[in-house]
């Protein structure tokens, strides 16, 4: 399995709300030119809701082009209609990408059990690895050590993205699964900690702004070079915290737009951030140098 750091890439958009397939492909070569270890398109942060399934598929098929092998490409692929779910599964797989992400299903809270005949009826219907995805603030139901534990036991359930806000939580999922199977922080802040537990990297939302900083991160913390890895948290620390002073990806596609990276176009029910959020998000921005070096390089 993959590991390291994960970018968890925006979805860019034009003025008049059309997907700018310019922008994507511009992005997903900065992120591969920063070395960054896979990708993820079309999760939370790519604003997957708001896409139609021929736009979800178009902007997995440009980062596989994009990528040409160079990485790999994990689409995401959730929601709480299981059938539908498989059903896009299927397609990103026939597309070429190397996994899935799947966010467990929202609104509906389904049951312990639930969830696990909902990841499994996904993992029957496609046979590249799944990265499970919970994310309890977001999806309102929460995947517990017993059932991430028992759905490892499915050949082709690789990993979690484990973003419930739980060290502890974290802790004792890293403490009963199998060897092989890879847990990834879901939130940048902790990846030092989680690492240092046991994980294996993290798929980040900041990446979106700092892929190789945030590749550094992870990878020193793999390697146990701790030290390092608290260097660059302590400066990049603020930029992770401002990302979600706002719905994600609200802050971080508005920093991006300061950055010169991609037009500060949201699809509803995201809105662009408030006039003092935006103004926080950009006083980030001049304190960790990224507005300069990003107009120095064009």
């Amino acid at each position: 399995m993959w590991t390291g750091c994960g970018t968890a890439l925006v979805t860019p958009f034009r003025r008049d709300l059309s997907l700018d397939e310019e922008a994507l492909r511009k992005l997903v070569r900065r992120q591969i030119e920063a070395g960054i270890d896979f990708l993820v398109p079309c999760g939370t942060t790519g604003e997957s809701p708001t896409l139609s399934r021929s736009e979800h598929l178009r902007v997995v098929e440009i980062t596989l082009e994009e990528a040409k092998g160079k990485v790999p490409v994990v689409g995401g692929a959730g929601g709480y209609n299981t059938h539908e779910v498989c059903e896009l599964a299927r397609e990103i797989e026939r597309l070429g990408a190397d996994g899935i992400l799947s966010v467990t299903p929202y609104y509906n809270k389904p049951t312990q059990e639930g969830l696990y005949q909902h990841y499994k009826t996904i993992a029957a219907a496609v046979r590249i690895p799944i990265i499970l995805y919970s994310v309890q603030g977001r999806t309102g139901i929460n995947l517990e050590p017993a059932t991430v534990v028992r759905l490892a036991q499915i050949e082709n359930i690789a990993a979690i993205k484990e973003a419930s806000g739980s060290l502890s939580q974290i802790a004792t999922i890293l403490n009963l699964i199998p060897p092989g199977f890879t847990v990834f922080s879901g939130d940048d802040s902790v990846t030092i900690p989680v690492i240092a537990l046991g994980g294996h990297g993290v798929i980040s939302t900041a990446a979106n702004e700092i892929p190789a900083e945030m590749g550094q991160l992870a990878r020193a913390c793999l390697r146990g070079d701790y030290e390092v890895a608290r260097q660059i948290q302590k400066r990049y620390l603020p930029l992770m915290n401002v990302n979600f002073v706002e719905s994600n990806p609200i802050p971080v596609k508005a920093a991006m737009a300061l950055m010169g990276l991609l037009e500060p176009v949201y699809r509803l029910p995201m809105t662009p951030p408030s006039a003092a959020n935006l103004e926080r998000i950009e006083k980030v921005l001049e304190t960790t140098g990224l507005l300069v070096r990003e107009r120095l390089s064009g």
